[in-house]
């Protein structure tokens, strides 16, 4: 007899846009094609009341989210009550733990209940009382002297270690978009990190093995995060993005930034060398019937140098974190600014580094507009989710985050990625 479909639900709360995304996984879906569903809704609508990733305006961020949930209920005919929601912003902070526990059962192996002793044991860390524990995630596993273990269960041994990658954010951003997902009708089931999120839509498996910095330029930030032999090692985020590129155009050459952004997206690039010197256009300006003449090549040395800026912050970081030598994949740069023109040059430019331009892709369902970088983050949410079905497809969905958020699924994390 054929399993019920699961259907799982993920937000992606971001600085220009908000997206509520349907996914539907039959029996197949655990049957050697995890990475085969269906979206069967899409809500997408311009963001309010969040800004640089954090909600700024909780009534104008509600009506947003529930808008959004709204469309994807009506495109899917089913009523959302939980999601999987992103999270991102400058408070997001990371570090590396480790954790040890004796076996409880040494004759039968390594137990689900030892993994989770281990998990507990490495977020045994300081944590300001204005912060909380958003993901730990196991990087590896050691048991007696083997080392370099990723799935421990049922191994005999009388000693579990593990190394976990711990990220924590601050707990007023944590709570205002709580609070906005529940003002809108919708339960958190798990908030997720969005570059965690995006590199499940996006990152290969040898790119995960190999090691490789995925980069989500956004709106209003650039999400970074770190990828050594198979797991998350580092993550941050940068309040550098999209809309930053738009408001130098607009302070540069005295445009509004209505303009600003048209000019962009229909004439930006971000390498001056592909361009000829003279390649001029008139824009509107300030005043009533005020008209600018804009050279293309001076829009160019506008956005190549915030470009550089940006991977120069993106590398600083990487070099912060120690892992800088360790990343023969490059970067994968995804996120709906990744879109410019000449980004991917000035990339490889500024880091030295392989660079590969990245989207969602193999989608089913209502997908016309969902590939494109702009919706990497929300897919990866899905998939997120149903990895977590794959695991567990027996468990109850957890209760609604209220306060202490918990551990989440490891035995996720421990699955093969498919991109």
């Amino acid at each position: 007899m054929m399993a019920e479909p699961r259907v799982i639900t993920a937000i992606d709360v971001g600085s220009s846009k908000i997206v509520a995304l349907v996914g539907e996984a039959g029996a197949e879906f655990g049957a050697g094609r995890p990475g085969d569903f269906s979206v069967i809704g899409v809500g997408i609508v311009p963001s309010r009341g969040v800004k640089r990733g954090q909600i700024i305006n909780v009534t104008e961020a509600t009506a947003a989210i529930r808008e959004a949930v709204d469309g994807a209920e009506r495109s899917s005919v089913n009523k959302i009550t939980s999601a999987i929601v992103s999270i991102s912003g400058s408070h997001i902070t990371s570090q590396n733990s480790q954790g040890a526990v004796a076996i409880g059962r040494g004759d039968q192996g390594v137990s689900s209940e030892d993994v989770n002793h281990s998990l507990e044991a490495a977020q045994a860390i300081t944590v300001p009382n204005n912060r909380e524990i958003i993901h730990v995630i196991p990087r590896h596993f050691r048991v007696d002297e083997q080392d370099g273990v990723r799935n421990p269960m049922e191994m005999l041994g009388f000693r579990l270690e593990v190394q976990a990658h711990i990220i924590t954010g601050a707990t007023t951003a944590i709570h205002n978009l709580l609070k906005c997902c529940s003002q809108a009708q919708v339960d958190v089931s798990e908030l997720v990190l969005g570059p965690l999120a995006s590199a499940e839509a996006v990152l290969t498996s040898t790119e995960r093995e190999m090691g490789a910095i995925v980069v989500d330029i956004g709106s209003g930030t650039t999400d970074v995060a770190v990828f050594i032999d198979g797991a998350v090692w580092h993550t941050s985020c940068l309040e550098v993005g999209g809309s930053h590129f738009t408001s130098d155009l607009a302070i540069c050459l005295r445009l509004p930034l209505e303009t600003a952004e048209q000019v962009k997206i229909a004439n930006g690039h971000c390498n001056v060398n592909d361009l000829p010197p003279d390649q001029p256009f008139v824009v509107a300006g300030f005043g009533d019937e005020q008209r600018v003449s804009v050279q293309r090549h001076d829009i160019a040395e506008i956005l190549q140098a915030r470009a550089e800026e940006l991977f120069g912050l993106i590398m600083k970081e990487v070099k912060r974190s120690g892992y800088d030598g360790l990343l023969p994949a490059g970067l994968v740069v995804t996120g709906g600014a990744s879109q410019l023109p000449g980004l991917r040059e000035a990339a490889r430019e500024v880091t030295g580094l392989p660079v590969r331009m990245a989207q969602p892709k193999d989608l089913q369902g209502l997908v016309d507009s969902l590939h494109s970088p702009a919706y990497s983050t929300g897919i990866g949410l899905l998939k997120w989710g149903m990895h977590d079905v794959v695991a567990r497809p027996s468990k109850r969905r957890r209760p609604p985050i209220k306060f202490n958020l918990p551990i989440g699924g490891w035995l996720r994390n421990l699955l093969p990625k498919y991109t």
